[in-house]
């Protein structure tokens, strides 16, 4: 929502070749309460004019000699690139209020003037401006926030990641189909996922049952905590490995795969026992 100081602060732009028109349009504005109101009787100023300002509206008289209120709107639109031109013609030939929509204004006001009529289109106007400016500039900063807050979010899971990586042996994700995307360390040989993600390989020497609570938990999407699992080498000798993981899942709640940490663990359990 406005207050109505916006609306009466906004800046304005008289354009028209007669001094009288100018002086009474200004005059109407400022008894109403309009506080930043500019005027020029030379339309060929007009288009430096908004480039250097960026008026909320422009008041536009189609009937001047040397450069019509057409070829004004045409000069505008090189700055208005984005298609919203903030015109309100003036004209006393009715055949030009729908040439002058079509070529870009957002209103008109027909001469001789109603001044109620013309008080009302300009608030109307200025109104739906100011919010279309406000609206424009929310968006602006949401798109920047998302920005940084994604900017954030990566940042984070490069820390996570070099966290992760410096605490433990190894770290690894999976996709959703259980296929290897990252890992670092010795992954592939501890924790016995091929690159397609297929499961382990029974004939490696596998704790069968312990695997098995591995498998089963990554396979339904639970996380886990230092869970211990073992194999046992051909030479007899039994090597131990620690792993934790989690499920991810993306902005929609939608499940993209797992990811993990673990460690072997060999020494500890042998001092242990």
């Amino acid at each position: 929502m406005l207050e109505a100081s916006e609306i009466l602060n906004a800046s304005v732009l008289i354009v028209d070749d007669m001094e009288a028109n100018v002086m009474l349009l200004d005059q109407v504005l400022r008894n109403v309460g309009y506080t930043n109101i500019s005027s020029t009787q030379n339309p060929r100023e007009v288009l430096e004019l908004h480039r250097a300002n960026r008026y909320d509206l422009i008041l536009l008289d189609l009937q001047m000699p040397e450069m019509d209120g057409f070829q004004v709107i045409e000069a505008l639109k090189e700055i208005e690139t984005g298609g919203y031109l903030p015109v309100l013609v003036i004209t006393a030939q009715p055949g030009h209020k729908l040439r002058a929509l079509k070529a870009g204004a957002k209103d008109f006001v027909s001469k001789p003037f109603d001044l109620v009529e013309v008080q009302t289109r300009i608030h109307n106007m200025l109104e739906v401006r100011l919010l279309y400016r406000k609206l424009d500039n929310y968006n602006k900063v949401l798109e920047q926030t998302v920005l940084e807050r994604t900017a954030e979010l990566r940042e984070s899971e490069a820390r996570f990641q070099r966290f992760t990586e410096l605490s433990s042996d190894w770290y690894w994700e999976q996709d959703a189909a259980g296929k290897l995307t990252q890992c670092s360390g010795p992954v592939r040989e501890m924790l016995g996922i091929g690159l397609d993600g297929g499961a382990a390989d029974a004939g490696a020497g596998w704790n069968v049952e312990e695997r098995a609570v591995l498998d089963d938990n990554i396979a339904n999407r639970r996380p886990f905590l230092d869970l211990i699992y073992s194999r046992t080498h051909t030479d007899g000798s039994v090597q131990y490995f620690q792993v934790s993981g989690e499920p991810m899942f993306d902005a929609s709640s939608r499940f993209t795969g797992f990811r993990g940490v673990g460690m072997d663990v060999t020494e500890r359990m042998r001092r242990a026992a």
